[in-house]
């Protein structure tokens, strides 16, 4: 099946704990190793997203680096 270059799709089994296994062709490309970390991004309307690790801290900054006005949270 011929695709747009650097367009990819795979189709994965989900087994009885919720698992699947990354595809070799994707974990080559995107170099996922054993031990290695990734993230996992949803919504809803969406979607589930697995991003590049080379993404990762770019994605931590813009969740975890915002301020947070000091009552936010309290009642």
């Amino acid at each position: 099946m011929k695709h747009p270059k650097g367009k990819y799709a795979w189709t994965v089994k989900i087994g009885e704990k919720g698992q699947f296994v990354i595809p070799k062709e994707a974990r080559d490309i995107f170099d996922i190793r054993p031990g290695d970390t990734i993230i996992v991004l949803a919504d809803e309307k969406k979607g589930i997203a697995i991003p590049p690790k080379s993404m990762f801290s770019k994605l931590l900054e813009t969740i975890f680096d915002r301020s947070i006005p000091e009552n936010e949270g309290e009642q």
